[in-house]
């Protein structure tokens, strides 16, 4: 796997310049030894207790990211999933810790508490009031001696952030930070590992399955299961996390991205953690945000903490660190109705029945639903990947409105498919379809045939989509079909179809849609997943022809 770096060696120290350049003069960092990396606030002065944390690269935007007004004063920056040195800590300390003393913040790992509790010790033979907290939220392993210090750590930092930017003295702030540290709890899941950047992706994970109960360095979980619907899943998290946790009151939840989730995935966890009885409890949300990440791992991360007006005033306190994921109240989603236009009340067509029809309807949409893998295999070598998903959407929601159609009259079935499929298809193939019928329906109430009408459609959907044949298109197979069709019947329309989708495996350049941006390489040998469907559906609907089918 290729990686955006120059020379792994330099990694580190050249993402903190990066972050620094870009902080708009909001952030600094020591200069003069190129192992020391820390990031800290370019304004302060040192007049309040000062906050120091970090640990290892790779979870960015932990730690950097976090330094800012009401959060971390200074974050010292190691290797990636290495505890930076003594001397690097110790450096931080001395950068920013004035009378009002130092608070540091660690991780419970081995590195980290050893070289950050070294580096304390040598700043109070300094002179320095210096006071540590632990931060041990990871739950994966119950009764663990060492329980692990991960995204939690971050509801620690902004905490002890607030007291020290309220200029509490250091024993305040210290205590604040034990508190809070006391009560957080985490649990990880991941679906994959992370990459070490200029390394190789390894995968030691089969399809569909997940490890429970991850770290933030790579290392496998403590559990590995088979990964269930995310509502599952979010219930079996929250049931670990909710033995660890009071058993009522408010509480504080980080929905943290370990790196690699998409932001639709992270959605839809932060959906389901709050529909859990445990969820229910969520006062505040944070995120779904990447805070803690290992590289870039797909997983995520739940972090819960008792909440009180103290806290919730804390979490919710601004900062200038942009990293620092918003803190919401949970309130029910607002929803409003329909617009009455788009609805159209009292306009629904009458229901009628017509078994051929019924039974065209019932080939076609089962055709398409069935394709659905095979039509975004092909779209996933020649565009995102979601024409089946198009389509089958499509067919499965026609299919269930199928008794409600009026079967019996072709031009307000064909405006009554128009509707639905502009209502429920995404993407362009849905709208193409949505227009097509459209227009084959206005065609049929002025008195045109099904085959004359449906060429109308052909016309219309050219003229709005933009293509021709020749193209690339779904028109490649749905023009010869039809042309076809006014001759030769359905046999031979979805003869046509299928002999024009192969041939646009022989296409090497696309007229419109995303398989424009492609080069002839990417496309040769590729049908069009459009002109596919199409095929499908003409192919299915002859195989009614025999029992009274319209043609």
């Amino acid at each position: 796997m290729a990686h955006f770096i120059n020379d792994r060696a330099a990694l580190v120290a050249e993402a903190v310049d990066g972050l620094v350049r870009a902080s708009g003069g909001r952030l600094a960092r020591l200069d003069g030894d190129p192992a020391i990396r820390v990031v800290l606030r370019a304004g302060w002065t040192a007049d309040r207790v000062a906050l120091v944390s970090g640990g290892g690269a790779g979870h960015e935007p932990a730690h950097a990211g976090f330094v800012g007004r009401g959060l971390l004063t200074a974050a010292v920056c190691g290797d990636v999933f290495a505890s930076p040195s003594v001397d690097a800590v110790l450096a931080g300390i001395l950068a920013v810790t004035g009378p009002a003393g130092c608070l540091l913040i660690i991780k419970n790992y081995a590195g980290d508490r050893l070289n950050f509790g070294l580096a304390a010790e040598r700043a109070r033979a300094l002179g320095l009031a210096v006071e540590t907290v632990t931060v041990a939220d990871d739950v994966a392993i119950p009764g663990a001696a060492q329980p692990r210090g991960i995204a939690g750590t971050l509801l620690v930092h902004k905490v002890a952030g607030h007291a020290a930017e309220a200029g509490r003295p250091l024993a305040e702030v210290a205590a604040a930070a034990h508190a809070a540290a006391a009560g957080i709890r985490s649990l990880g899941i991941a679906v994959s590992g992370c990459t070490l950047p200029g390394g190789t992706a390894e995968s030691r994970l089969a399809p569909g399955e997940a490890e429970l109960g991850l770290g933030i360095h790579g290392e496998p979980g403590i559990e590995r299961i088979a990964l269930p619907p995310v509502a599952d899943l979010a219930g079996l998290m929250t049931a670990r996390l909710a033995g660890t946790l009071p058993a009522d009151g408010p509480l504080a939840l980080l929905v943290n991205n370990l790196g690699g989730t998409t932001a639709l995935e992270m959605q839809v966890l932060a959906r389901a953690v709050l529909a859990t009885p445990l969820g229910v409890r969520v006062r505040l949300l944070l995120g779904p945000a990447a805070a803690m990440t290992a590289l870039d791992m797909h997983g995520a991360s739940l972090s819960l903490m008792p909440l009180d007006a103290d806290t919730e005033a804390a979490l919710t306190a601004a900062t200038d660190a942009p990293a620092w994921p918003l803190a919401v109240p949970v309130v029910a989603p607002a929803t409003r109705l329909l617009p009455d236009r788009l609805v159209r009340q009292g306009q629904e067509p009458v229901p009628s029945h017509d078994p051929a029809v019924a039974r065209a309807i019932t080939a076609v949409c089962t055709a398409l639903a069935a394709a659905e893998a095979d039509l975004n295999a092909l779209d996933a070598r020649v565009g995102d990947g979601d024409t089946g998903t198009t389509f089958a959407t499509a067919a499965r929601a026609v299919l269930a409105e199928r008794d409600r159609l009026p079967q019996a009259e072709p031009a307000a079935l064909c405006h009554a498919l128009s509707d639905r499929l502009a209502r429920v298809a995404g993407g362009s193939s849905g709208v193409l379809m949505s227009i097509f019928f459209a227009a084959t329906g206005s065609a049929l109430a002025e008195g045109a045939g099904w085959p004359a009408a449906l060429i109308a459609g052909a016309v219309r959907l050219q003229a709005h989509g933009g293509a021709k044949p020749g193209d690339r298109t779904l028109l490649d197979a749905l023009v010869p079909a039809l042309d076809a069709l006014a001759a030769g019947g359905l046999a031979a329309a979805a003869r046509a179809a299928e002999a024009g989708a192969a041939a646009t495996a022989g296409m090497t350049r696309a007229g419109t849609g995303r398989s424009s941006y492609l080069a002839a390489a990417d496309l040769a040998g590729v049908e069009d997943p459009g002109a596919v469907a199409v095929a499908r559906a003409f192919t299915a609907l002859a195989g009614t022809a025999g029992r009274s089918a319209p043609a």
